[in-house]
């Protein structure tokens, strides 16, 4: 009698070990997703907050605040360009790998808001705002 030795995997043992990376990874592309999404929230609050202050250096040199519409704007990258011109002179302050637009509404007597949307390629943006007085909101897509 002959004794046989295996030297390899099962074709059983090969489809589990696949099928368990498979499972890893797609619980891994989906924490990562959550956490660049986050991370890109934190940063265009980030950049609203310096915004906010350089709308108060705005207004102690002009005596008014800059806006670039009445009551509600659109963000774009000229509303964005327009502010880092504006408020900061140039420079990149708003940065395009951060994934959101800003622009500054009018919104009364010496008052404005501050107005991001995410940058994306569906018709639901994720829209932070940051008003004068610190409130900040995340919209419903966010």
């Amino acid at each position: 009698m002959t004794i046989r030795s295996s030297k390899g995997f099962s074709l059983v043992e090969l489809l589990v070990v696949v099928a368990i990376i498979g499972i890893l990874s797609a619980v891994g592309v989906v924490s990562y997703s959550g956490y660049v999404s986050s991370a890109k929230q934190k940063s265009a609050h980030n950049v609203m907050l310096q915004i906010s202050l350089a709308q108060t250096e705005e207004y102690s040199n002009s005596g008014s605040y800059y806006t670039q519409a009445d009551s509600s704007c659109t963000p774009t990258s000229l509303t964005s360009n327009g502010i880092e011109t504006t408020l900061f002179g140039g420079g990149d302050q708003i940065p395009k790998e951060m994934g959101y637009e800003i622009c500054i509404a009018d919104t009364g007597i010496s008052n404005f808001i501050i107005i991001a949307d995410e940058i994306t390629g569906n018709d639901d943006p994720c829209q932070l705002t940051l008003s004068r007085n610190g409130n900040f909101t995340r919209g419903e897509d966010c």
